[in-house]
């Protein structure tokens, strides 16, 4: 029996130059390193803010005095507020909440600026869409100072005896959808989009990678299927998966965390089929662009980083710059956690909804289309 080798720095160098090589070979590997740390360092320096400005905001403006336009250049130019739009009615505001349009609505009342005047404390009402509690949070905690400082600046001369009274105006905050900015509110529906990427993506992803490297590709290709039976044959098992997995967060939310559900669940059931149709479509695609299971767990990973900061799901999406909102609305699952928040916060119908499932429709297309044509009916 010989003796073990001893070691050899030149075999070691031959050893090391093959993984070199190997890896420049498997460029979709070497692309997917350098890759995801840089995109993980560009999407959380640019991307994650916690205390989002700018919020769109629509402003009922009952009183036409100077200081009730005084105070709304005020809420202007805190940089928290874009008012993007006028409502005549409470009703009008509160659409616009609903339906997701606004961040904030501000009633400036009747008679704001002859009460003021009078020494009395009129009420400016400020409802706010607390779904995500971290995207409002910032906007009413700058309300009181906000209040205090508009209007200073008119308190002088005739005036100057409302000067010295703090709280002139008496702020009334409606937080609605979540009054008690209870995170669980905003977490546990979005996390029904988080599940159905990471895992739906996941498991089809592989789907027809195994099915070459188990050897069984070749029994498929025999079979007188066409390229889109083969697919959707691998899609449909997994939709009754994705279904399961709504119905246990459904039952956790309910039960464990308490989140209500105000809307209809026919309607969400309805969004969910559609998002699941797309994310598994996306990961067909993969399967089919991959040549080894790795590679299609790569591209699964790749995207799944993205779908979670970009979506709105744990950062306040209107706080992100407006290129990456715009990467975000490609997402379907920036529209599905909409559908489902809204479904379940809101109680938002099929009108409401419908604004938000037609881009993970033609997601889904796109998609399918793309697996459809790569899917090589040969091994060649």
């Amino acid at each position: 029996m010989s003796a073990r080798p001893t070691f050899s720095p030149a075999r070691l160098r031959g050893m090391i130059v093959k993984e070199f090589i190997q890896m420049r070979r498997d460029r979709l590997t070497l692309a997917m390193t350098f890759g995801i740390p840089i995109m993980q360092l560009l999407l959380f320096g640019y991307v994650v803010n916690s205390d989002p400005r700018h919020l769109p905001a629509a402003v009922l403006m009952a009183d036409n005095g100077p200081q009730g336009r005084t105070l709304l250049e005020g809420l202007k130019n805190s940089t928290y507020f874009d008012f993007v739009r006028e409502v005549k009615t409470e009703a009008e505001g509160r659409s616009l909440l609903t339906r997701g349009q606004v961040q904030f609505v501000i009633n400036i009342p009747p008679n704001f600026t002859h009460d003021l005047l009078r020494g009395d404390r009129p009420a400016v009402l400020v409802e706010a869409d607390a779904t995500d509690p971290l995207a409002t949070s910032g906007g009413i905690a700058s309300l009181p100072a906000i209040f205090d400082t508009a209007l200073q600046e008119d308190f002088k001369g005739p005036l100057a005896y409302l000067a010295p009274a703090r709280r002139s105006i008496d702020v009334r905050v409606h937080a609605l959808y979540n009054p008690e900015a209870l995170s669980q509110y905003n977490i546990v529906p979005g996390l029904m989009g988080v599940v159905l990427t990471m895992t739906m993506v996941m498991i089809t992803a592989l789907a027809i990678t195994r099915e070459i490297e188990r050897g069984t590709m070749e029994n498929l290709l025999a079979m007188p299927v066409r390229p889109s039976e083969v697919l959707l044959g691998k899609i449909t098992p997994y939709v009754i998966v994705g279904y399961i997995q709504v119905g246990i967060i459904l039952l956790a939310a309910h039960y464990l965390f308490k989140v209500p559900i105000h809307g209809n669940l026919a309607l969400l059931l309805i969004g969910a089929f559609v998002f699941i149709a797309a994310t598994l479509a996306m990961g067909i695609t993969f399967s089919t662009m991959a040549k080894n299971q790795l590679q299609a767990m790569q591209m699964a990973m790749f995207v799944f980083l993205p779908s979670i900061l970009l979506s709105g799901y744990l950062f306040p999406f209107r706080g992100m710059p407006q290129w990456a909102q715009v990467l975000g609305e490609i997402l379907p699952i920036t529209h599905f956690l909409r559908i489902a928040r809204g479904v379940m916060l809101k109680g938002i119908g099929f009108q409401d909804i419908g604004r938000e499932l037609w881009p993970i429709v033609l997601f889904a297309i796109v998609m399918l289309t793309i697996g459809i044509k790569r899917y090589r009916r040969t091994l060649d």
